[in-house]
C-alpha cells in the first residue's frame, strides 16, 4: 500500500532503510522515573540528537509534538503496560491516524499464560493497520528463561510470530551476541530492531551492543534507559546514529560521547532533560 510505504519513510530512514527508535513510553509501567520526569522536553532533545522515531502514549502527544526545529517520526503505542507486566489496549488504530501518528506499536507478550489473549489482539490490530495503511511495530517479548539455547529458540519463535500475523517491523531484546541475534534476524522476514533493555552500566557497552546488532543484519534498534538516563541524551543518539546509519566503530561513536551537549540540548547539566 502507497500509504503504508510512505509513512514508514517517516519512520526509518529513506536511503539507509535503518532506523533508531526512541521508546518514551515508561512512565505507564514505571512511573516519572529518571530521564522522562518532565516528559514535555524528551522529544526535543531526542529530535536534536537525531532519532528517527519517538515512540509515545496517546495522551503526550498533544504537548510533545514539535512545533518547530527539526521533525521526527511518530509511533504511537497502543498498549500499556500495567505493574504486574500484563498489557492493557489503551487506543486504536483509528484514533492513532487522528493524532497523527506516522505508525502504531504494540508490546506482545510470548510464553506466558495470556499468550492466546495477546495473539489475538495483535491479529485484530494488524487488520486495522493493515485496513487504513499504517505501520505496525510490534515489541515481541518472549518470556525470559535461564536456558541460553531455550531463550534463543523462543526469540526465535517470538520474532517470527510477529511477523507472521503481520508486523511490518518487529523488535525484540538483544540476545547478547551477535551470533545469537543473527539467527534471530535469519528466521524474520520483516525488519527487525533490538532493543536496548535495562541501564546498562558503562556507556560503551551500549555502543559495543549497537554494533553487535548491526553486524548481525537487523534493521537498527529501540532504545529508551540507556538514552534517556545518559547524562547527555542527545549525544547518545547521535553516536548510535553513526553506527547504525554510517557502519562507524565503537570507538569513534564514544568520540561523539565526549563532546559538549548538542546544540540547542534543553539538557543543563543538572536535571536530566
Amino acid at each position: 500500500m502507497l500509504g503504508k510505504k510512505i509513512r514508514m519513510e517517516r519512520v526509518m530512514d529513506r536511503n539507509t532503510r535503518k532506523t533508531v527508535m526512541v521508546p518514551l513510553i515508561h512512565g505507564v509501567g514505571m512511573g516519572p522515573i529518571e530521564g522522562i520526569r518532565d516528559i514535555k522536553n524528551c522529544v526535543d532533545t531526542v529530535a536534536l540528537g537525531g532519532a528517527n522515531a519517538v515512540i509515545l502514549h496517546k495522551g503526550i502527544v498533544a504537548s510533545a509534538h514539535r512545533r518547530s526545529g527539526k521533525d521526527i517520526g511518530l509511533v504511537l503505542n497502543l498498549t500499556a503496560t500495567l505493574e504486574n507486566g500484563e498489557q492493557a489496549l489503551v487506543t486504536d488504530v483509528e484514533e492513532a491516524l487522528t493524532i497523527g501518528a506516522d505508525a502504531v506499536s504494540v508490546r506482545i507478550g510470548i510464553g506466558g499464560p495470556d499468550e492466546k489473549e495477546m495473539l489475538e489482539l495483535l491479529g485484530r490490530v494488524a487488520r486495522d493497520a493493515l485496513k487504513w495503511g499504517l505501520p505496525l511495530m510490534v515489541l515481541m517479548h518472549p518470556r525470559p528463561m535461564k536456558d541460553n539455547a531455550k531463550a534463543l529458540k523462543s526469540s526465535m519463535r517470538a520474532a517470527r510470530i510477529g511477523a507472521e500475523i503481520g508486523a511490518d517491523l518487529v523488535r525484540v531484546p538483544y540476545t547478547g551476541s551477535s551470533e545469537s541475534f543473527k539467527e534471530v534476524v535469519s528466521v524474520c522476514p520483516v525488519p527487525l530492531l533490538a532493543t536496548g533493555g535495562e541501564k546498562k552500566v558503562r556507556e560503551k557497552e551500549v555502543l559495543e551492543m549497537v554494533r553487535e546488532v548491526m553486524e548481525a543484519g537487523a534493521y537498527g534498534v529501540s532504545i529508551g534507559r540507556n538514552i534517556f538516563q545518559y547524562k547527555k541524551p542527545g549525544n547518545m543518539i547521535k553516536a548510535i546514529k553513526q553506527i547504525v546509519h554510517k557502519g562507524s566503530s565503537v570507538s569513534t561513536a564514544m568520540g561523539t560521547l565526549k563532546e559538549g551537549p548538542i546544540e540547542g540540548s534543553i539538557f543543563d547539566g543538572t536535571v536530566i532533560w
